[in-house]
């Protein structure tokens, strides 16, 4: 090997060693300064480096040993220094792991399980824009919540955006890509957009499709939440991949 070539190798493994200490230390754990300002971040728990924006910490529970990839954005509120109230609203559960990308976007309640895994660059939220006055620029009317729930032991592929209002069960598996709104029962396999139910377990039968004696989801036109409200509150946005009908509400993620 030349000279260039062994000073090029010791340079690149000394960058490397060092990009591997800075992650090191700019990762957040219990232990870090960072972590005391989480309402709870558990015993094990680490957000990974370079850290995505992560705001209202005081309404943010991230559980043991959950692993929060790099990048991953998680809020609390519209914007740093709002008051929210005595309780949590963002809730991750132990042994999570959240790819790499991901934004957990939480405003009235998020609810993620225990041992609920994702893909890169998921999307969470609870909350929409609407546009009920049509003189009024949509991005300053007030917008509506919705709480979201996702059962303990699912997964969600790359990609998977999970709209306001959604509660899907546990140990469900969530395509890549799927936009998902309305309620899902246990052991689901969900997709598309906008998402239903392609597979459901049967005891003693396996994984069947609907047609074949899966349970068929309410699905996003008349799934309900607690109380009976609709999962889609009127008035909010959406994109061009969930075409609503005529004066039919919209979502957006």
């Amino acid at each position: 090997m030349s000279l260039r070539g062994v000073v090029r190798r010791a340079v690149g493994s000394l960058i490397h060693r060092l990009w591997a200490a800075v992650r090191a230390a700019g990762a957040v754990s219990p232990a870090s300064p960072a972590g005391y300002r989480f309402r709870r971040l558990g015993e094990g728990a680490c957000l990974s480096f370079p850290v995505g924006a992560i705001f209202g910490e005081a309404w943010i529970e991230i559980g043991d040993h959950a692993l929060i990839g790099e990048r991953v954005s998680i809020s609390a509120g519209m914007g740093p220094g709002v008051d929210l109230g005595p309780n949590s609203i963002v809730r991750i559960g132990g042994s999570c792991s959240i790819g790499r990308g991901s934004h957990i976007v939480g405003h009235q309640s998020i609810d993620i399980g225990d041992h609920v895994f994702t893909g890169p660059y998921v999307y969470i939220t609870d909350q929409n824009h609407v546009y009920d006055d049509p003189e009024m620029p949509i991005g300053r009317q007030w917008p509506r919540n919705n709480p979201v729930s996702i059962g303990s032991g699912s997964w969600l592929g790359t990609g998977a955006i999970i709209l306001p209002g959604t509660r899907i069960g546990r140990q469900c598996v969530v395509a890549g890509g799927a936009v998902v709104r309305g309620e899902f029962p246990d052991h689901s396999v969900i997709a598309g957009i906008p998402a239903k139910v392609v597979r459901h377990y049967v005891p003693g039968e396996g994984w069947l499709p609907p047609h074949l004696g899966g349970a068929e989801a309410s699905g996003p036109e008349t799934s309900g939440g607690p109380g009976g409200e609709t999962a889609k509150p009127p008035g909010a946005l959406a994109g061009p991949a969930v075409p609503p009908p005529p004066a039919d509400p919209v979502h957006t993620a």
